[in-house]
């Protein structure tokens, strides 16, 4: 088959989206399929066009064998009216990426945002080919409860376009059984047309290495024991929490090391400094192949989301990658992704928003390096059993092809 991914966000960008894209694209030229892309020009985090992408409308060129159509885009973070341009913004100038695309068999339609879709079933309407609407979030119900939008006219015209789209849609894809649920049991949509594929992870780009010594010394970490939390820096993660049980843990010999960017960053690092904390580091985003480093560096790693009814049924990507390399996680949340770490004994599990409960877990874990060891060795078996993408992408294609989609337990 041909596949036609429609995305505002892909690699060269880092980030949640653009990763597992970014395998999926990779895994079906890896099986013989054919794959294109249509995206807008990397801009994501910074807000700003990425250097060698400035000034243009359209541009082309093959990433690991796939065609990737770029198209411009009005760069933003954060939220309000310039995020909302941001999103309109690569809707309409999406329609020339699809236009010099191949006609696919299926198109491959990411929200959010949620815009995309008028792009996307346009489209396929246009070419007579099926359509997959994939939820990587319930857009607009997140950011009703994260507050960043009011009801109101924009609201109903947003819940409006997502019951439109799901609608339209041959295919309404879940990437969490918690989203799953919900498609299938609050939004109505009919469970012959669900399919599910859920997160993956390179188990062979993130494995237990050594940790890289110079690294170490360039980051001021010898002799330390490092906590990582790396990914977006954003509203839904709660980061103020982890500062504050850093602060909690200044007298001892563990570190904080976060990697990433995003709109609460600048906020963060105001409140470590304000905290006077000296045991924080911050760094900026890097490409995928070297974040395993930082991984290696690590005794364990936070996941922190706040506490939110909406987020019972998330899954936080960033928890593969550091059970992948062998690195316990301390997931400060409910829900799904708990019973998930929970099940496979590769972590601990606090309540959220409690700089204690993060900071004693911290304590259990970094004292008891037995129970570390055997979380580790917990998780790297989970994600080597139930989340490579080889058999991830098998199992989705199937349901294309008519089996009755399942969620994966």
């Amino acid at each position: 088959m041909n596949f036609l991914l429609l995305t505002q966000y892909f690699a060269p960008e880092i980030g949640a989206t653009q990763v597992r894209l970014g395998a999926i694209a990779r895994q079906l030229k890896a099986m013989g399929h054919g794959v294109e892309v249509v995206t807008a020009m990397p801009h994501h985090l910074v807000g700003e066009i990425f250097p060698g992408y400035r000034r243009k409308f359209y541009s082309t060129e093959s990433w690991h064998g796939v065609t990737i159509h770029r198209t411009w885009v009005y760069p933003a973070t954060g939220a309000g009216l310039k995020r909302l341009f941001n999103y309109l913004s690569f809707t309409v100038s999406s329609f020339f990426g699809l236009s010099r695309a191949r006609r696919p068999d299926i198109v491959f339609i990411e929200s959010p945002p949620l815009f995309l879709s008028l792009a996307g079933m346009t489209y396929g309407a246009l070419r007579h080919t099926k359509t997959v609407f994939n939820v990587s979030d319930l857009w607009p119900d997140s950011v009703r409860e994260l507050g960043i939008l009011d009801e109101g006219p924009i609201m109903e015209c947003a819940y409006r376009l997502e019951r439109w789209s799901y609608r339209r849609a041959d295919y309404v894809n879940a990437v969490t059984d918690g989203i799953y649920r919900a498609l299938a049991d609050k939004k109505g949509v009919p469970k012959s047309k669900l399919l599910f594929l859920p997160n993956g992870v390179d188990s062979e780009l993130f494995a237990p290495r050594p940790a890289d010594e110079s690294l170490c010394r360039q980051l001021d970490l010898v002799g330390k024991k490092v906590c990582l939390y790396a990914g977006t820096h954003g509203i839904a993660q709660g980061l103020e929490n982890v500062i504050r049980a850093a602060a909690l843990l200044q007298s001892t010999d563990i570190v904080f090391l976060f990697l990433g960017d995003g709109p609460e960053k600048s906020k963060i690092i105001s409140l470590a400094g304000s905290l006077g904390l000296s045991n924080i580091r911050f760094v900026d985003s890097k490409p995928l192949d070297q974040v395993p480093r930082y991984y290696n560096l690590a005794f364990a790693s936070i996941v922190p989301l706040i506490k939110n009814e909406l987020f019972k049924g998330a899954r936080p990507s960033k928890i593969l990658p550091s059970l992948a390399c062998g690195v316990p996680v301390i997931y400060s949340g409910e829900g799904e992704a708990a019973e998930l770490i929970e099940g496979a004994k590769a972590g601990l599990v606090v309540e959220p928003e409690s700089p204690t409960a993060i900071a004693e877990a911290l304590r259990v874990l970094a004292s008891n390096a037995e129970m570390s060891q055997a979380m580790a060795e917990n998780g790297r078996r989970l994600m080597l059993k139930r989340f490579a993408w080889p058999a991830i992408v098998s199992s989705w294609l199937a349901q294309l092809e008519g089996v009755q989609a399942q969620p994966l337990s």
